[in-house]
Order: structure tokens, then sequence, then C-alpha cells
């Protein structure tokens, strides 16, 4: 059985009126990595939770099996933590810099071999305030391994970084998870969480929720899966063959599928505010993030119509759960104006505004 290093146990921060998240239950276990999604104050929040800085928060959390003490310190030798916003010693080099974190540790590390797997040695001697923000943040990297801690958490890793830095840090991430070393992942990106790892959470002021990722290779054997579960509950219904046709139809329609890179992501179709079609290609709008979708916006719209979804314009499905206003601009155009994230804009079809009253018996 794997060891878990940290549990948070009936967790929520509720500050007056503001409900940052409700109560949840979460846990890393050795050689894991796991990504949670949120916005990026919220993570913050939970940083400082994690990290013993925040005073306001209900439940309990546990590192290594045992109650998190108030003494934040008793952890720093097991764990280390790459802070956003993080500040440097920018007089000294990397290699000092390294150095320094080592000798405070008391740990004998190679500082070489930690500046080789950031691709740093090239400029180990400079100082680090004429370093670019991305070898920056590589150094930070590496600087909350120096120790070699049993988990690392991260906070907005790959954030306004190059993409040498990204790959870097994939690679850092994987190596850390052969090795039985365990990685958090907190992001406002939901594309990063997923390129990162398949164990993605979404935490916002509902709690937590997991998200549906698969490889390609796994989904071909979901989807196989699903189809014979649902041929089989065909060739046994005993009932009508119109029953046993809903009943394999709203099997089907269950999550929808988005492609990040080789991997999918499951979306349940609540998730989704709205679908859009841009040039041949059809992106799911979710939480303020688009995700490029490959069944069209014709089988969409008549798959999701079960589900609240309405064909507004022949480029948009929207979901009518997330529609706030429905604004008159001039006497042939309208939108509908959602309350999402971004407040978006969508725009309504003359020709659809009787349908759309029908649907809502306006």
């Amino acid at each position: 059985m794997s060891t878990s290093l940290i549990q948070l146990v009936n967790i929520s921060i509720v500050e007056g009126n503001k409900i940052w998240f409700h109560p949840f239950d979460f846990e890393v276990k050795k050689g894991e990595v796991a990504a949670i999604h949120c916005e990026r104050d919220l993570g913050k929040r939970l940083l400082k939770l994690l990290i013993g800085e925040e005073s306001s928060a209900t439940g309990k959390i546990r590192y290594f099996g045992l109650e998190h003490p108030k003494n934040w310190n008793e952890y720093n030798r097991k764990i280390g933590v790459v802070i956003h916003e993080e500040g440097y010693y920018e007089r000294l080099s990397p290699f000092e810099y390294l150095q320094f974190f080592r000798n405070l540790y008391e740990v004998d590390t190679d500082v070489g071999e930690y500046l080789r797997k950031a691709n740093l040695l090239s400029v180990k001697n400079r100082k680090i305030k004429l370093l670019d923000a991305s070898a920056k943040r590589r150094l930070s990297f590496v600087k909350a391994m120096i120790h070699q801690p049993e988990l690392l958490i991260f906070e907005e890793p790959d954030q306004n970084i190059d993409l040498e830095s990204k790959i870097t840090l994939r690679r850092l991430i994987t190596e850390l998870a052969e090795e039985g070393i365990a990685s958090l992942v907190l992001t406002s990106n939901m594309e990063s969480a997923i390129i990162l790892t398949n164990q993605v959470y979404r935490l916002n002021e509902d709690g937590m929720k997991k998200i549906e990722v698969l490889d390609q290779s796994e989904e071909i054997t979901s989807t196989t899966r699903l189809q014979a579960q649902v041929a089989e509950q065909a060739v046994n219904e005993s009932t009508t063959a119109e029953k046993s046709e809903a009943q394999s139809f709203q099997v089907q329609l269950e999550r929808i599928p988005a492609k990040v890179e080789e991997k999918v992501i499951l979306f349940d179709p609540t998730e989704i505010d709205y679908i859009e079609s841009n040039d041949g290609t059809v992106h799911l709008h979710v939480k303020g993030e688009s995700f490029p979708c490959t069944i069209t916006l014709n089988q969409l719209s008549g798959r999701l119509q079960p589900f609240g979804f309405f064909r507004c314009h022949r480029s948009y499905i929207v979901n009518l759960q997330k529609v706030r206003e429905v604004m008159t601009w001039t006497r042939n155009s309208y939108s509908l104006i959602l309350d999402d994230r971004n407040k978006s804009n969508i725009p309504l079809s003359k020709g659809k505004l009787n349908d759309l009253k029908e649907v809502l018996g306006m």
C-alpha cells in the first residue's frame, strides 16, 4: 500500500460571506503526480494553507501521517516548495545559490548535477540578476529539490516561461516520480495540469472534483469498453428496442471529449459554458479556458440538447443554465450574456429568437 505523504481531511475556508471552497478530502501518495486546477487567488490561499501560513481554515492536514504542526520548519527537510513569485539572492550565481541551500540543509548533493538537470551549466557563474525569467524559474525548480525532499509543491510552475523550461519541468517531475518522489502542482491553467499529469482535480467554491484525463490509447480502450457495455445492455434488455436505444444514447452522453496534446480530457456536459466553431475547429469553453474537440457542432447540438444546450447561432451552442441575460442591440441583433468567468457575449441569430423563447417558456 502506497504511503500517503499529504492528506487534507474535510478542509474548507469560509470568511464571512466569502466561500473560498466547501469541505473536501484529498491526498497525495508516494511517487504520485497530482495537479489542482483553480483560480490563481484560490491557489495562493491553498498554498498558504499547505505551508502553515493560513489560519482561517477548518479541517485537518496530515503530512507523512502526522498532524500538521504549527512550526512548518519541522517539514522543511521532507518538502520542497516552488513559489510563483519567488525571491532570489540575485548577487549570487546559480552555483553559489544552490550551494547556499545545500549547506543550509546540511546535505551532500552534487550542485553541478542539479545545474545540469536545469540546463544551467552554461550560466552557472553568471549573476542571477542577469538571467532571464525562464532561467530563474528553472533555478527555483532545482533549488526546491537540492535537499532531496519526499514531496514537491509547485505553484503555477510553467506560467510565463519558455518552451525549454516547460520541457525541463515535465522531465524533472517525471524523474521525481520514477524515484518515488511525489509532486503536487497548483495551477490556474487546465492545459498545464493535463500535460503534467493524468491525475487532475478542479477546486472551486463548491469543493474539489476529479477530472477524467486519458491518454489516447486509454481513450480507445475506454470507448471500446463502453460500447461493449451498451451492446450487452441492449442484448439483455427485455423491454422494447426503443427503450434500449434511449438507454444506450444516455450512456454515451455522459462525457464530452476534448484533446490536449496527446491526452484526452472528458468533460461532464454541465461543466461546459458554451461551444464555438471557428475556421472549422470546434472548441469547448470551460471555466474561461478553451479546449479543441473533434466532434462536429451538428453532432454536439443533437447530443447535448437533453442537457439543456441550445444552438443559438450557426457557430455557437450555449448551455442555457449559464445564460444570465438576453441582450437586444438593434431590431435584428441579439446576444446572450453568460454568467461565466468572462461574462461571455454569445451571438443569437434572429431566426433562433422564437425558438429560444419557446424553450424557455417566454
